[in-house]
């Protein structure tokens, strides 16, 4: 007798087959019990009839317990009105361990409130909800790969032990490293994908990054992934190409291939169908003035705040381009406009609905001096970066990239209203467990 899994249940109509999984749930109808199983690859809806089975046989079905573990004998049939299109006429089961009811599985079909079921992640996952998310998130983590992968780029892991901070000292994760050295916990695998793209022309990482910022919004994570290509022989265009065309494919991959995810989560696909090129692009400048006009406070000079995101990206259906923002509230390593020093060669690209960032990004400082100035303006060790401006002595090139980061990937395109249900176990502020 074949084991199936519930996704490949329509090539075996007619056959007697077992599935093993997870009890779901359980309705009773008189002599007829429908159990529904989940086994990670989708629900199955069974039917036990007392008159075809022996009573031990039925009445096990019958009094099973949510989440107990078992494996269903039966034969596959058609039925429109189940979930997924086919039902499991039972004929067997063996039990594998039934969750007694004296302590019984604690997330049921009724309403709780969020911090109880954060507190319950590791059971929380199991629900169809939460299922359908991190099956996006596969979905979006696959894309950015095979995007990738088949335009040139080569995977290059880069450190999550740096000596320095990439992106500026107050968020940074310390940890002890051997005798008495410190380390801190990586911002962004950049710096060094800089090193790997002098090296191999395109390249990307994709890893676990860290900010230890002390933020509570429903935007910000303690530990995140993020996807950083970075290209030699770029200027800020060929960024803002490169992401563009990154995110269509993306979008695209997700709702060709997780059309009933998405269902699940009640997504207005039509808003992810909007998302086609070319992406509106808004200097700075321009997005100040539309704040402003909007009821924002914003001066030149500084940086966009969630609600500022929020105000700019309701104005349009599709992600946004917002380029050259002020040089001092970008990084030291960004390069400024050659025609205008007091703006940098960079780009945010903010997703739509109020979503805000994704993509951060452009044209890194190519020339040693400069580079060097720009550290020592930002109050960096130079001692830390002597590697990294080694890049602009030996075979210096203009070259750019982006990160972008999965979680807010996946909530924008989920439509979720908190990035905390983007990973399977999520650190936040006050959040470091299960």
């Amino acid at each position: 007798m074949p084991r199936i899994t519930i996704a490949d249940a329509s090539a075996h109509a007619g056959e007697t087959v077992s599935i093993a999984g997870w009890l779901y749930n359980l309705r009773k109808s008189g002599k007829i019990v429908f159990p529904l199983l989940r086994d990670g690859t989708g629900l199955m809806q069974c039917v036990a009839v007392k008159s075809a089975l022996p009573e031990p046989v039925f009445e096990e079905i019958k009094n099973l317990t949510q989440e107990s573990s078992l494996i269903l004998t039966g034969k596959v049939r058609a039925e429109a009105r189940a979930p997924g299109g086919f039902e499991l006429e039972v004929e067997g089961v063996e039990v594998l361990q039934r969750v007694p009811e004296s302590d019984p599985y604690p997330i049921t079909p009724k309403d709780h409130g969020t911090e109880f079921l954060a507190d319950r992640r590791h059971l929380w996952l199991r629900s169809q909800r939460q299922h359908a998310i991190i099956r996006v998130r596969h979905e979006v983590i696959k894309a950015v790969r095979d995007y990738f992968d088949s335009h040139g780029f080569t995977l290059v892991d880069t450190p999550i032990f740096t000596p320095a901070a990439c992106e500026g000292t107050t968020t940074l994760f310390e940890v002890n490293y051997f005798e008495d050295e410190k380390a801190y916990l990586t911002q962004s695998g950049q710096l060094y994908n800089e090193a790997n793209a002098m090296a191999f022309g395109k390249v990307y990482c994709f890893g676990p990054t860290f900010r230890a910022e002390k933020s509570k919004t429903r935007r910000h994570l303690t530990e995140f992934w993020m996807v950083e290509p970075e290209m030699a022989f770029a200027d800020l265009e060929e960024v803002q190409r490169v992401a563009e065309e990154m995110l269509i494919f993306v979008v695209g991959r997700v709702l060709g291939n997780k059309r009933e995810e998405l269902k699940t989560l009640e997504r207005d696909v039509t808003k992810l169908e909007a998302v086609q090129p070319p992406f509106p692009r808004l200097s700075y400048d321009e997005a100040v003035k539309i704040l402003q006009q909007n009821g924002s406070d914003i001066q030149w000079g500084s940086d966009f705040g969630g609600t500022d995101e929020t105000i700019l990206t309701k104005q349009f259906e599709r992600p946004i381009m917002v380029d050259r923002f002020p040089t001092a509230i970008k990084a030291f390593y960004m390069a400024p406009d050659p025609e205008r020093p007091e703006v940098a060669l960079g780009v945010d690209v903010l997703a739509p609905e109020g979503y805000g960032e994704i993509i951060g990004g452009g044209q890194r400082i190519h020339d040693h001096a400069l580079l060097m100035q720009r550290i020592a303006d930002h109050q960096l060790p130079p001692e830390a970066f002597d590697w990294y401006s080694d890049l602009r002595k030996f075979g210096s090139v203009p070259h750019g990239g982006f990160g972008m980061g999965i979680e807010r990937c996946v909530a924008w395109i989920c439509g979720l209203e908190h990035i905390r249900e983007t990973i399977a176990f999520p650190r936040m502020l006050y959040r470091l467990r299960p």
